[in-house]
């Protein structure tokens, strides 16, 4: 007997081989009870999906791109991690490139990418792009993109993010009812959407508490600990020094420590210093570092799922969704 096909499925189920197919790649139009049914007689008559076929068929793969800005970080890696858990069970294979917060990087890498026929794309944008153009292109060729965490606004495709808003506010206001009130930002690039809704939320909570905002205390740099350095050095030349720092990332507070600690200076007692992510490393610090936590691996889930989503969707017109995860404050000895 030869290998068994999807009409072979479809005919002992009564069902028609589009619904089988929706089933087997867990379709969320397809109801539980026929997703049961399918699942349990493809495993007994040990059916394999011919991914050749279907490459073919649709001049795609059973390959997903993931474009991040770098592996290294610890947040990109478990959201990475996420992703892949979720596609495996799709039968899709994923290939990560990294844009190394280039833009330029990040298009050649895109065009690679959609050379190797890619079913849909995963990513983050660099810190350093503005140009929403490559994306739209690559939407209109027919691929569908999910962007998470930096994500392009204003474009018709679905994102991920957390609630960068409030996950500020939690951190400013943690830092005012600790009693500072000196409260200086270290930012990351203005392009960015997670820079202005965390800045939005450092002057939200100053703003609520009665506090003066000093521009001279807020700061736009980079995203990695050499830009914590600069932004550090610059607040420490303000001739009023601030008593507490919020930091867009982990990284970025990492960079404060070093440039504290070479003043001779001591956290938190000259200056309480406050990140957002949550990497492990910052546990380590001394001392371990405040920060807002962000659900990791559940925003590469949740991006997954909706890629899954638009690629399986062929009934009705798809409508770009955005999910929003919350985040938690995690209180620390540097504040």
């Amino acid at each position: 007997m030869g290998s068994v096909t999807l009409k072979d499925l479809s005919k002992q189920l009564n069902l028609s081989p589009s619904t089988v197919s929706r089933a087997l790649n867990d379709h969320p139009a397809i109801s539980l009870t026929t997703k049961e049914r399918v699942q349990k007689l493809a495993a007994e008559l040990k059916y394999q999906p011919n991914q050749l076929a279907r490459g073919l068929h649709k001049k795609r793969t059973q390959i997903i791109g993931v474009i991040v800005p770098e592996i290294r970080h610890d947040f990109f890696s478990a959201v990475i991690s996420g992703i892949e858990e979720i596609m495996y069970k799709a039968g899709f294979t994923i290939m990560v490139c990294q844009s190394m917060e280039d833009s330029q990087r990040e298009i050649e890498t895109l065009e690679a990418m959609l050379a190797h026929q890619i079913s849909g794309l995963l990513i983050s944008v660099s810190e350093n792009t503005k140009n929403s153009l490559p994306f739209i292109s690559v939407l209109e060729r027919g691929y569908p993109i999910v962007f998470f965490d930096r994500v392009i606004e204003n474009i018709n495709a679905s994102c991920v993010v957390v609630d960068d808003f409030d996950g500020a506010f939690q951190a400013v206001e943690h830092l005012i009812q600790s009693g500072y009130r000196d409260i200086a930002y270290i930012g990351g690039p203005k392009n960015l959407n997670i820079q202005r809704k965390r800045l939005h939320g450092y002057r939200t909570a100053l703003k609520k508490n009665s506090i003066s905002i000093n521009r001279d205390w807020i700061v736009s740099t980079g995203l990695n600990e050499k830009d914590g350095i600069w932004g550090a050095q610059e607040l420490f030349k303000v001739e009023k020094r601030p008593r507490a720092i919020f930091c867009i990332n982990d990284p970025v507070a990492t960079g404060v420590y070093s440039v504290v600690q070479e003043k001779g200076l001591s956290i938190p007692d000259d200056v309480a210093v406050i990140g957002f992510t949550d990497d492990p490393i910052v546990r380590l610090l001394n001392p371990p570092l405040s920060t807002i936590s962000q659900p990791k691996v559940e925003m590469g889930k949740s991006a997954a799922r909706l890629l899954l989503e638009q690629i399986n969707h062929t009934e009705t017109e798809f409508v770009p969704r955005v999910v929003t995860l919350k985040t938690k404050l995690i209180v620390r000895k540097s504040t």
